[in-house]
């Protein structure tokens, strides 16, 4: 298994449609203002969160479980700022598009611009035919309010190619957050 690199990832999302849409090169500035980048990096993807939060708050003293999550347990936020309360977290999705090839894991990682800043993405892996928006975890680690930023990078996914293709892949599971579209609560 290799990590795969800047040139593969162009052809991959121009050809197959891997990531859609497709940032070609690192993208800096928009409208000469400064962004937190996305697009292709040497050896990995920078996605964008979409404009679409959930950020969690207790105020029906609800319990967090993942076989039976309330999802009172979140405020629904459109918006290009999120404010993450401290020592709380908050769900968003890519702007992109993934469609993960058979062959390939791919592994989303945080980005260090927010992590100097206390705020975590969860690590998550994209299996093998995998499909859909990234459903992404922020937590505000601090006891301040945390913003985080719609339409700018916000985490880096990245690529690894086996040299054979895996036996069961995820859409041969039928995996339950196969081509989910916004942001996707826990299903058990």
């Amino acid at each position: 298994m290799s990590i795969k690199p800047d040139h593969w990832i162009r052809h991959m999302s121009n050809e197959y449609g891997m990531i859609e849409p497709f940032e070609a090169s690192q993208v800096r500035k928009v409208n000469g203002q400064k962004v937190i980048s996305y697009g292709v990096s040497s050896y990995g993807y920078d996605v964008r969160c979409a404009d679409e939060f959930k950020v969690f708050t207790n105020v029906y003293s609800a319990t967090v479980d993942p076989k039976a999550f309330d999802d009172k347990s979140f405020i629904d936020i459109k918006s290009d700022v999120c404010i993450i309360p401290p020592n709380s977290f908050a769900l968003a999705r890519t702007v992109e598009y993934f469609r993960i090839p058979r062959s390939v894991l791919t592994i989303c990682l945080g980005k260090s611009t927010y992590a100097r800043c206390g705020i975590i993405v969860n690590v998550t892996p994209l299996e093998p035919e995998w499909e859909g928006h990234v459903t992404l975890e922020f937590s505000n680690t601090t006891n301040l309010p945390a913003k985080i930023y719609a339409h700018e990078g916000v985490a880096q996914m990245l690529f690894f190619e086996s040299d054979s293709v895996c036996e069961t892949s995820y859409r041969d599971r039928g995996g339950k957050y196969q081509g989910q579209q916004g942001v996707t609560l826990p299903k058990c």
